[in-house]
């Protein structure tokens, strides 16, 4: 990949209480996929109820760091879109519901 625009965009994020959702929409510049192993949380999460961000873009995602996953290719997520949604822990979290164990 060379430029933003070829990143896939976070389509969807059901994450009310981060402060980059606005009406399902993540208006983070780009977004990090971190966690652990069987876990992919989105590391851009930010848990306020100011809201942020920059307000005619929709995110990308920047960096994987799951390398367990089949979109994950040199560290770059090669699936066409991603959705973040609740983790495991409800709204305390937010992980890529995209992700897919190899």
């Amino acid at each position: 990949m060379s430029s933003l625009m070829e990143m896939p965009q976070v389509v969807e994020c059901s994450i009310e209480g981060c402060g980059y959702n606005h009406d399902h929409g993540c208006h983070a510049g780009a977004v990090t996929i971190a966690g652990h192993t069987g876990d992919a949380e989105c590391a851009t999460f930010i848990p306020l109820g100011t809201k942020g961000g920059l307000e005619k873009v929709l995110a990308h995602v920047g960096a994987c760091q799951r390398t367990e996953c089949v979109h994950n290719a040199s560290l770059e997520c090669s699936a066409p879109s991603i959705r973040v949604g609740a983790g495991g822990s409800g709204e305390a979290t937010a992980d890529c519901l995209t992700f897919t164990p190899r």
